[in-house]
């Protein structure tokens, strides 16, 4: 009984004004923005009505061993982390499925496991990404390989986000460690390495993280990142705030068109 009210307590808490998990949140999407400490690269969307972030029932969330050195930086202060930091802007470029003769990769993530229905996309928006100048530890110009390097898909509110499912495994079927969580954002890696410079690593904006695996992932986060939370393919870990989840996914610390049919969006 004890642990029933502490939990009631702590989620009262969470969800009280201001926390930014209650029902009726202010969603974000990023805009131009000064330099990193004088900006922040959030304007607020409104989604009137949201269902909120409640616990997903059924899943429970575990952590494993990350392989190698934790980052050096702070991970909220990690532009390879927290998307936040970088921003990205709307484009007009094509917000369709396009071929760019890719598809090299037979197990690379497929994104329409995002969805429990694994639903092709109904793409919403395009952005693109700012790029990052290390020299500076400053925000640098946009990415320009591709039209489009953040998509926005179309989402029911309150409808959960599932892991895509891939050809990888990190271990004992786990296919993700958590790098980065916050209330509106994650970052998934589809390795055990505590940063993007090698495999696959993916970026969910405008999700409400499960509240559980949040509160996994800051505790493993303060105790030195040594163990961070895993995922399994399909497993829900957050669910949409609004009409809209942005989608960033990057190979070896390379943005890549998050639209391309033939890496991400194959249909059997």
């Amino acid at each position: 009984m004890m642990a029933v009210l502490l939990f009631m307590v702590e989620w009262a808490l969470l969800t009280m004004p201001g926390s930014g998990v209650a029902c009726g949140w202010a969603g974000t999407r990023a805009v131009d923005a000064p330099e990193i400490g004088t900006w922040d690269p959030y304007l607020p969307l409104v989604w009137k009505g949201a269902p909120g972030c409640q616990p997903i029932p059924g899943e429970e969330y575990s952590t494993l061993n990350v392989e190698g050195p934790p980052t050096k930086r702070p991970a909220e202060d990690h532009p390879d982390l927290n998307l936040a930091l970088r921003g990205y802007r709307t484009t007009d470029a094509s917000l369709e499925l396009v071929n760019y003769g890719r598809g090299d990769d037979p197990r690379a993530p497929q994104l329409r496991g995002l969805f429990a229905d694994g639903r092709l996309p109904t793409f919403t928006a395009g952005y693109r990404v700012y790029d990052w100048d290390w020299a500076c530890n400053c925000r640098g110009s946009l990415l320009a390989d591709h039209g489009v390097t953040l998509a926005g898909l179309r989402a029911d509110p309150g409808e959960t986000i599932h892991v895509p499912s891939s050809g990888y495994e990190i271990e004992s079927g786990y296919e993700v460690l958590v790098l980065y969580a916050s209330e509106e954002r994650i970052t998934l890696k589809y390795t055990r390495e505590d940063d993007a410079v090698f495999g696959y690593t993916l970026h969910v904006e405008n999700v409400c993280v499960e509240p559980r695996l949040l509160a996994l992932y800051r505790a493993q986060n303060k105790a030195g990142r040594a163990e961070l939370p895993a995922l399994r393919a399909g497993q829900a870990f957050g669910r949409a705030r609004g009409s809209e989840n942005g989608v960033a996914i990057r190979d070896t610390g390379r943005f890549l068109a998050p639209n391309s049919k033939g890496d991400w969006w194959r249909w059997k």
